[in-house]
C-alpha cells in the first residue's frame, strides 16, 4: 500500500496545482513499479519537502492497475506523447510525460512530478484535465495519444 506523506511542492508557481477529479485512470504495472521507486527516492532526498509526492501517491491509489499489454492504446502512460487542447483558448499543445531526469519544458517533455504531469497520467482521449494556475483554472482536453510505448509493443520504456 502506498502511504500519504504530506510533502509540499515548489512547482506550483510554474505549473499550478491540478484538481483531482474522481475519474477512472489506468496505470501499467511497469509504470507503477517505477513510480513507487521514484516516490521512495523522493522521500530519501534532502529536497523531500519541495517534491509533490503526496499528489502522485493519491493518483496511484485511485488508479486501475493493468498489465502493460492490457492498457488501452489511448491512455497516457509514462513516455507517452499526447495532443491536448486548451478549452478556454483553443491553444493546442503536444506534451510527452516523462520521469524528472528527462524533463525539458522547451521540448514539451513534462515531468511526472509537475502537477500537470500527474494530471496527465492515466487519462485518455476525450478526458478533460483541470488544474489551478496562478491566473485561474486551466482545462485541457486529451484529443489524441500520438505515441504510447505499450501500443507500439514497447512494454519496458
Amino acid at each position: 500500500m502506498i502511504r500519504h506523506n504530506g510533502c509540499q511542492q515548489d512547482v506550483n508557481e510554474l505549473y499550478g496545482e491540478f484538481i483531482m477529479i474522481e475519474k477512472k485512470i489506468f496505470i501499467t504495472t511497469f509504470d507503477l513499479d517505477r513510480l513507487i521507486h521514484l516516490i521512495e527516492a523522493c522521500r530519501n532526498s534532502p529536497r523531500q519537502k519541495k517534491l509533490p509526492i503526496d499528489m502522485l501517491e493519491k493518483e496511484l491509489e485511485r488508479a486501475t492497475i493493468v498489465d502493460p499489454q492490457d492498457v488501452p492504446s489511448d491512455v497516457i502512460t509514462m513516455n507517452a506523447t499526447a495532443y491536448l487542447k486548451d478549452l478556454a483558448t483553443d491553444e493546442q499543445v503536444i506534451w510527452t510525460l516523462v520521469f524528472p531526469k528527462d524533463a525539458n519544458a522547451e521540448n514539451n517533455r513534462i515531468s511526472i512530478l509537475a502537477p500537470i504531469g500527474m494530471a496527465l497520467l492515466g487519462y485518455r482521449v476525450g478526458d478533460i484535465i483541470e488544474w489551478e494556475v496562478p491566473g485561474g483554472k486551466r482545462r485541457l482536453e486529451v484529443m489524441q495519444t500520438l505515441y504510447q510505448p505499450e501500443a507500439s509493443g514497447q512494454y519496458d520504456v
